[in-house]
């Protein structure tokens, strides 16, 4: 879970209007938060180069010198311990899936309602991965993050009083299987995951496909759903292997 009081933020955007409306919805959830901007790619490494200390990052999918996904590629495969959370006009089902399966924190829409960016804020700052409502579950899944709809609490209630009781041992996950699942929970994407647990790719990726298996699910974005369905979460993930 992070803290806010006393969070790095930086935010990737090559419009000013939108780093300012960005500043103002991340004071007003804390007083205390640092709020660094980059306006390209090159300038956004440059500021993590010379921030170690950064805890999340805003990232725009259209940015002038590069395209977004393979900066958040890089991002992930460079600085697997910093978020990533997309904020991008091209919210397509194509876009906001493949942007989720790199291992972002979540996606939020740039035309979401300033309280809807909140409350993705808010749940991915308390280690939640934010899907929007345009992305729809597999049919018998809860929504992983609030919808824009009024009635959400009332359907955030209904799957509140279906979640299953499951325990690790009823799921016949093996502790390896575990380490996996908890770090794609936190949005780490396969590379990572190879050097956090000092794995092999193809091992990782067997892994993960037993892990859709389990949960019959057909990609990440789903597995994230199924599992915050239901009533209980991966341990914590150990200390990341090698340098």
């Amino acid at each position: 879970m992070l803290g806010l009081l006393g969070m790095k933020i930086l935010i990737v955007d090559d419009h000013a209007l939108i780093r300012d409306a960005l500043q103002g919805v991340l004071k007003k959830l804390q007083r205390g938060v640092t709020v660094l901007e980059a306006s390209d790619s090159q300038q956004a490494f440059d500021i993590i180069a010379g921030n170690a200390d950064i805890n999340l990052i805003l990232l725009d999918l259209t940015l002038p010198d590069r395209d977004g996904l393979s900066v958040l590629t890089e991002l992930r495969e460079r600085y697997p311990a910093i978020g990533v959370v997309v904020l991008s006009a091209l919210q397509d089902h194509v876009n906001v899936t493949k942007v989720l399966d790199l291992g972002a924190s979540g996606f939020i829409p740039k035309s979401a309602k300033p309280k809807v960016m909140e409350t993705a804020l808010q749940l991915i700052f308390a280690g939640g991965v934010y899907i929007p409502p345009e992305i729809r579950p597999p049919t018998g899944f809860a929504e992983a993050a609030p919808s824009q709809q009024p009635e959400y609490r009332a359907s955030e209630n209904r799957a509140s009083e279906n979640r299953q009781n499951v325990s690790s041992a009823d799921l016949k996950l093996s502790e390896r299987q575990l380490d996996v699942l908890a770090l794609i929970m936190q949005g780490h994407s396969n590379k990572a995951i190879c050097r956090w647990l000092n794995l092999a790719e193809p091992t990782v990726k067997n892994h993960v496909t037993a892990l859709l298996r389990t949960f019959n699910v057909p990609n990440r974005t789903a597995l994230v759903v199924a599992v915050n369905k239901l009533d209980w979460k991966p341990p914590m993930p150990p200390k990341a292997s090698g340098p």
